[in-house]
């Protein structure tokens, strides 16, 4: 494909938006005046925002850099796991809400400590900033495919522009700042997509009836596969019906209902209520989502047919290449915007929920039992630090993720590893009465070492992984609570 001169006025988009988004998001700092304030945003956003929140969280730059091109490569069959998806979010309002509205809580943690002790708390908070960190390296890297496709600056310097740009006003306006540059910039890549996949379309020869005809011929529409068997080739294929349904609905609760990056926008919301209504009606965004980048992944495969190109490597790149290559000036550069506004949105979440994570369930217990009298300001300032903190690590975690092949499936399998373990010791906490801290512990450690010989040394599909991380730990938490002679009446309470 020929390479085009970069565009003035593509680029003083791209740059018009970075510099609004960062002053926008930075104007928040004046309503931060305590934690509630910096890590909840006081509690006072709408229901409807937060859900848009939940969207751009769960969305990212894998999304819409790594969807079109799995269906540019395969099919539709990835839309079984967002089935799984609309499962999860019943279980989560059903199992999970009700304990997260019981008092103040700050992070998804907190619940562990009522429930079994403090060093659980430690051992569940320490994992997820161990996969938080790992994942969120991998969708910086994400981003930096797009900025060196547009600027040619390099992938160091492109991780380096986008992480200091999203860490300035996350420091500064906290979680409003994320919410609210959110509900922005979903509205921004959404539409971006859709005007991209309109003159996609416009530009193949016979329209929508071509594409159609080609894309359907090559099996591109194909969304369900039913087939079941127990053999070892059914377990290591990622996208059948009921990978999808049964591994989309453990990894979303694991994601959804255990990890802080999403648990913080519910505990955000006003009430219980509220954040179920966020929760549920996020699901529909998301679907339309992901039809919306298969279907453009769809038509781009239709092009490159037509034009008997090769596909781009690393094929990643596909969805941005041709957009900055092939769209009409100013309509490149505002499609390129949004695709990193979706990367902001995200790392902005990250940063702020690896900092509450690290400021309430590690710092501000530690430093009050030193000294009782540190006020709320001490602690404020300790969380933007923290913020600072963890842009430098997932600055350095995203030179690593160069290497780390496929940004969407390399970011989901670094998730599934780990969640596993996280779910299958919340839901020891939520549907046991007898296990307690110990073989919580020890059930955690074994969910975890599993699913790194599962990773290691099987074929099994990445889909699966939360569903065997969780019932290893949690069947292991209730052996051993029986060979510890663990009882209910020893059951922590706060």
């Amino acid at each position: 494909m020929i390479r085009f001169p970069m565009r003035f006025f593509d680029l003083a988009t791209i740059a018009v938006y970075l510099i609004a988004i960062t002053w926008f998001g930075a104007r928040f700092r004046k309503n931060q005046r305590s934690l509630k304030d910096y890590f909840l945003g006081g509690q006072s956003a709408p229901w409807w925002a937060i859900a848009l929140s939940i969207v751009s969280a769960e969305t990212s730059t894998l999304t819409v850099i790594g969807t079109p091109a799995l269906s540019f490569s395969g099919n539709f069959q990835f839309l079984q796991v967002v089935l799984g998806y609309l499962l999860a979010r019943i279980v989560i309002s059903a199992l999970f809400l009700p304990q997260y509205f019981r008092g103040q809580m700050y992070t998804a943690y907190e619940l562990m400590r009522r429930r079994f002790g403090e060093r659980i708390r430690k051992l569940t908070a320490g994992t997820f900033l161990l996969l938080r960190a790992l994942a969120e390296g991998v969708r910086v890297f994400a981003i930096s495919i797009v900025i060196t496709i547009v600027l040619g600056t390099g992938e160091v310097a492109s991780i380096l522009v986008i992480v200091s740009l999203t860490l300035f006003y996350t420091f500064e306006g906290g979680m409003t700042a994320v919410i609210w540059t959110d509900v922005v910039q979903m509205f921004l890549y959404v539409a971006g997509a859709i005007v991209s996949f309109f003159v996609i379309l416009h530009q193949i020869p016979g329209g929508w009836a071509h594409a159609a005809e080609v894309a359907g011929a090559a099996h591109k529409f194909q969304m369900f596969d039913f087939q079941f068997s127990w053999t070892p080739d059914f377990f290591s294929r990622s996208y059948s019906f009921w990978a999808g349904l049964i591994g989309g609905c453990f990894l979303t609760t694991a994601s959804h209902g255990t990890e802080q990056l999403m648990v913080q926008r519910l505990l955000a919301a006003r009430n219980e209520d509220q954040a179920r209504a966020a929760l549920l009606s996020s699901w529909l965004v998301i679907f339309f989502q992901f039809a919306l980048f298969l279907l453009i992944g769809a038509l781009l495969f239709v092009h490159y047919t037509d034009a008997h190109l090769p596909a781009p490597k690393p094929l990643d790149s596909i969805y941005p290449s041709f957009i900055w290559h092939n769209l009409p000036a100013g309509v490149a550069g505002l499609v390129v915007a949004a695709i990193l506004a979706a990367g902001m949105s995200n790392l902005s979440a990250a940063l702020n929920s690896l900092a509450s994570t690290t400021v309430m369930d590690f710092y501000r217990p530690l430093a009050l039992r030193k000294d009782p009298t540190r006020s709320e300001t001490y602690f404020l300032a300790s969380a933007r630090w923290a913020t600072v903190a963890w842009g430098v690590i997932l600055f350095l975690v995203g030179l690593l993720a160069r290497h780390w092949g496929s940004v969407l499936e390399a970011g989901l399998t670094i998730a599934s590893i780990l969640y596993g373990s996280l779910l299958g010791v919340f839901l020891l906490g939520l549907l046991t009465k007898r296990v307690q801290e110990n073989s919580a512990m020890i059930a955690m450690i074994a969910g975890l070492v599993v699913m790194l010989y599962v990773k290691q040394w099987t074929h099994i599909a990445f889909t699966w992984y939360v569903l065997i991380g969780t019932t290893v730990t949690f069947l292991t938490g209730c052996a051993f609570s029986y060979l510890l002679k663990e009882s209910a009446n020893d059951r922590k309470t706060a």
